[in-house]
């Protein structure tokens, strides 16, 4: 009876036991494995336009000019002389296939930029601004100085010089009034749809000014070379349309400074030379790309 007993007894302790083991087992194959996740490999989400640090842009496009008058001072041999608020205007081409052909790109008033972001929202751009500058012929100024030529300095009535008469002076910077500028811009997003993105800039700028100066000064012969003048300086700012991701449609305004102390006004490296420090406006439309220089989805 006894042995009788303690076989019944190991019997149910390896039920048992083989009960408990099994469903360990089920609840050990029961247990979900988590997916592996590699950081250095997940892809990030595409960023917005013109707004992650890395990002590249490029534009072309046309301007129109405004300058305040100033005061153009001459020296050279013979003359030391003054023409106090000189009006200018700049000088647009007419529109036609000059503006879209390449081989003719610089007869219009153009801009071009290059901008890459060096952190996010804020732009490093390289800037070239062709403006071009023509003194109105018709008018007339106040002088002040000397000329010893007693041809040029009869023209002179009562303190004052009428320019109508091309003969004393014809003076422009049309091959032009080039400001080469570097700038940093902010932008910050408008809004924000599926293809869509309208995006505001603002900022600041700093240049020299590298004009090719078409200037005749008592019939001598025209001076028409490149020459670094001077220096300008700028506040800009832009609505930035930027559709399927990549292309934009730019429209800018800017206002500036330019002072140039070194205008070349005869050739064969005379000393004869002119300054004159004056105010700009702009305002600028043209199309761009901008684009990633990391990769996203």
């Amino acid at each position: 009876m006894k042995k009788l007993l303690v076989v019944g007894l190991m019997m149910s302790g390896f039920v048992a036991f083989g009960q408990v083991k099994k469903d360990t087992l089920n609840k050990e194959y029961k247990l979900e494995i988590a997916p592996y996740k590699d950081n250095k490999t997940e892809k990030k989400q595409k960023p917005n336009p013109l707004s992650k640090k890395g990002q590249v842009f490029v534009f072309y496009g046309w301007n129109r000019g405004a300058f305040s008058n100033s005061d153009i001072h001459f020296t050279g041999n013979g003359y030391d002389f003054q023409l106090n608020n000189v009006q200018a205007r700049d000088k647009p081409t007419k529109f036609g296939i000059v503006y879209i052909d390449p081989s003719w790109f610089t007869v219009t008033q153009y801009n071009f930029r290059i901008g890459y972001f060096i952190k996010d929202n804020l732009a490093l751009v390289l800037g070239i601004d062709h403006m071009k500058y023509v003194m109105k012929q018709n008018q007339t100024v106040d002088f002040s100085g000397t000329i010893s030529d007693p041809k040029y300095a009869a023209m002179v009535q009562n303190g004052q010089v009428n320019l109508a008469d091309t003969k004393f002076l014809t003076f422009e910077h049309t091959d032009g009034l080039n400001y080469e500028n570097l700038g940093l811009e902010k932008y910050k997003n408008l809004i924000h749809k599926k293809n869509i993105d309208l995006v505001w800039s603002y900022g600041a700028g700093i240049g020299v000014m590298f004009p090719k100066s078409n200037v005749r000064l008592f019939g001598n012969e025209r001076s028409d070379r490149f020459h670094v003048a001077g220096m300008g300086t700028d506040l800009r700012s832009s609505l930035n349309l930027v559709f399927w991701k990549n292309w934009m449609i730019r429209a800018e305004a800017k206002a500036g400074y330019i002072n140039m102390w070194d205008i070349k006004t005869t050739l064969n490296n005379k000393p004869d030379k002119a300054r004159q420090d004056f105010v700009f406006g702009q305002v600028v439309a043209g199309v761009g790309y901008t684009f990633n220089t990391k990769k996203y989805n």
